[in-house]
């Protein structure tokens, strides 16, 4: 009997578990930017006399499918939400795009919604983005900037493309060096004979 319970657990071993592709019991893939899905990002800081979280939604924003970006702002002091408005905006999250702010286009203002200030967005391409969150309390400017990657993350990323020209310098130094040996073995070859 013990050895049928001790056979009986070794088949059961390797079997895996098979979880559900699903969320809330719907399809993953009918989800939209108004569904309760995680965000792709969520951030809380703390920026001037605010307590300000942002979050982008869907999990996993794709070219052309609607998004939504969510800000919610409140007083350090007291806890009370910002009432006023914000602009979004963005620009392409790139070392060179940096130097450009004339390549911010504005998304819109928007008012609170439940203490929430909610902006959509559509992007036609696939890339890097910074989203920026504007707004003004007493007197004072505020200027939230967030990623966003619209589409697939890049398979090879920085660390990937330094690590390939490392390399490839080093390849580069190997081959230099593999042809002056036989020159300089050729130059000590006659300077002997």
């Amino acid at each position: 009997m013990k050895h049928l319970i001790f056979l009986w657990l070794l088949v059961l071993l390797p079997c895996q578990f098979a979880g559900a592709h699903h969320v809330l019991g719907r399809p993953t893939y009918s989800l939209n930017e108004d569904s309760n899905t995680p965000p792709s990002m969520q951030v809380e800081t703390q920026i001037g006399a605010y307590f300000v979280s942002y979050m982008a939604f869907p999990a996993f924003p794709k070219p052309n499918e609607a998004g939504r970006v969510s800000v919610y702002a409140t007083r350090l002091d007291d806890g009370t939400p910002f009432e006023g408005e914000i602009t979004f905006s963005v620009r392409d999250d790139g070392w060179l795009d940096n130097w450009h702010p004339s390549r911010k286009e504005v998304l819109g203002v928007q008012r609170p919604n439940d203490n929430t200030h909610r902006q959509g967005f559509i992007f036609k391409e696939e890339g890097d983005y910074i989203i920026t969150a504007e707004f003004e309390a007493g007197g004072e400017p505020y200027l939230i900037d967030f990623p966003l990657r619209i589409g697939e993350p890049l398979s090879v990323g920085p660390l990937g493309i330094a690590v390939g020209v490392i390399a490839a310098i080093l390849i580069g130094v190997n081959l230099v060096q593999k042809k002056r040996l036989p020159r300089a073995e050729k130059r000590s070859g006659r300077a002997g004979a």
